[in-house]
């Protein structure tokens, strides 16, 4: 009986097709490493005729052989003609992401707004230096309500401040007043799907 494919093992490039990936198996398997390069090289020029677009500018059978080492799964020894794809280059691991070690004080502000208000702590006074505190402040505020929803106390948004700025900023609570955030309901529009008679 003819074997199924589902009875074999799965080919690594289905694109060429089982009996290309089978010639190759069999060129791995000839002992004698002469006629090993002959049979290589005549699989490139088969594969060539077969598959026209994987011939570069002049003839170049690079691609053909980068395939042919892929479908091989590596194991294809022979004298090749040009340098071809490795193993280790085709699954390469990522280089490590240097992470910063330092801790975030509070996490519902994050690492962000430390780096802002330390920024803008070291500006010269005046009226932008005043206006960014202010926007930082009021952000401040709303990132603390995702979190409570059931309200802020101002005092407490200006005292972070204070700490994340080790003083540099200090604003009296009794004077400074932020502003109130409420949530907008989304108001629907009253149409709905008719009924049917």
């Amino acid at each position: 009986m003819l074997p199924y494919n589902t009875d074999t093992a799965p080919i690594v490039l289905p694109e060429f097709g089982r009996n290309v990936e089978g010639l190759i198996d069999y060129c791995c398997g000839i002992e004698d490493r002469d006629e090993r390069n002959r049979c290589a090289y005549a699989l490139v020029d088969v594969m060539a005729n077969l598959f026209p677009q994987l011939v570069g500018e002049n003839g170049d059978t690079t691609q053909i052989w980068n395939e042919m080492n892929i479908m091989s799964r590596f194991r294809l020894d022979v004298d090749f003609p040009c340098e071809v794809v490795k193993e280790e280059q085709m699954h390469p691991r990522p280089e490590r992401i240097p992470y910063t070690a330092s801790a975030i004080r509070y996490r519902h502000y994050g690492k962000n707004i430390e780096k802002m208000i330390d920024t803008v702590a070291g500006m010269e006074d005046g009226e932008e230096k005043e206006v960014l505190i202010s926007m930082i402040a009021h952000h401040m505020k709303k990132l603390m309500l995702t979190h409570n929803k059931e309200g802020v106390d101002d005092a407490k948004i200006l005292r972070d401040l204070s700490e994340y700025s080790s003083g540099r900023i200090d604003l009296d609570p009794e004077k400074y007043l932020l502003h109130e955030f409420k949530e907008v309901e989304i108001a629907t529009t009253g149409k709905g799907k008719k009924k049917k008679k």
